[in-house]
């Protein structure tokens, strides 16, 4: 459904993306991460056909996205809200409609579909300028799928959102995938990745420095497991690896749970005990680096 080849682009002085190939295949959600001026949103732009490549092909359905028939395909909800403030949300969508050529009664009903879609029915003639950010964001989503699009572009669709409007857009996203919806997700939230994505690229310095699983991209990247608690005051202290005077202990190990049982067999008595395991944060700082990015 998507296929990017060796997409590169330049802006100004920097190489922004440099040399960066992924496909997305019907139905499956890639989670697109890095931090700050990584090339994430030069890469979207390239996807969505707002910039041309200096080098290499982008293809939506084997078309390309700068065609407008192409982008017939493509719904894209920006970070920065695509939306009229002074306009309700059912006029917003009636006339981003409108652009797409959606026909009288089809419009009507694609309208109160993504209403409902966005839980905004009962508010749907009140001013946009009105409405809390995570009403805001939920709207930002409806218009982006007003004319039914096979492939969507969420760009970072949580930022400034409440808990409640955060798990509506997640239950969304996921109904949009069950029915087949090709979709690339951005986001600085390693959790949503992990609920989301079914494949996760991490992306730094305008290129792809891993993509794979989740389990994949933990098994090569995320490091070992940590664990950590406290003794029983019987417990013989060298019996247990990274033991501290007060009897608290810390190690790691790639096998945290055989490594517990073994310990417990051999007559180490746990007072406290827990195990973290790597995540998705763990990978991403061991690509990426812990350095600050305030650009």
């Amino acid at each position: 459904m998507i296929k990017v080849q060796n997409i590169c682009k330049t802006l100004g002085t920097t190489l922004a993306v440099n040399d960066v190939s992924f496909d997305v295949t019907a139905g499956e959600i890639l989670g697109l991460l890095g931090p700050n001026g990584a090339g994430k949103t030069t890469t979207l732009n390239m996807l969505v056909g707002i910039l041309q490549p200096d080098g290499g092909t982008v293809r939506i359905n084997e078309g390309n996205p700068c065609d407008a028939g192409t982008r017939h395909y493509l719904g894209i909800a920006p970070q920065g809200l695509s939306l009229y403030e002074e306009l309700t949300a059912q006029e917003n969508l009636t006339f981003l409609g409108q652009l797409y050529g959606l026909s009288a009664g089809h419009l009507r009903d694609r309208v109160h579909e993504m209403l409902e879609f966005a839980a905004l029915t009962d508010r749907r003639k009140h001013p946009v300028r009105t409405y809390s950010g995570g009403m805001k964001r939920r709207l930002n989503m409806a218009a982006a799928l007003i004319h039914d699009p096979e492939v969507v572009v969420f760009d970072e669709p949580t930022v400034g959102v409440d808990p409640q409007s955060r798990n509506h857009i997640f239950d969304r996203i996921e109904e949009l995938k069950k029915n087949g919806r090709t979709i690339v997700y951005t986001t600085h939230y390693m959790e949503e990745a992990q609920r989301l994505c079914d494949r996760v690229a991490v992306m730094d310095h305008g290129r792809i420095l891993a993509m794979d699983t989740l389990g994949g991209l933990l098994t090569t990247y995320g490091g070992a497991a940590i664990v950590k608690g406290e003794l029983e005051p019987d417990c013989q202290l060298a019996a247990c690896p990274g033991v501290e005077a007060d009897r608290s202990f810390r190690f790691s190990t790639n096998e945290p749970v055989r490594e517990v049982v073994r310990l417990s067999e051999s007559g180490v008595a746990f007072k406290a005990l827990q195990i973290n395991q790597p995540d998705l944060e763990a990978v991403f700082l061991s690509l990426t680096g812990r350095s600050l990015r305030d650009d």
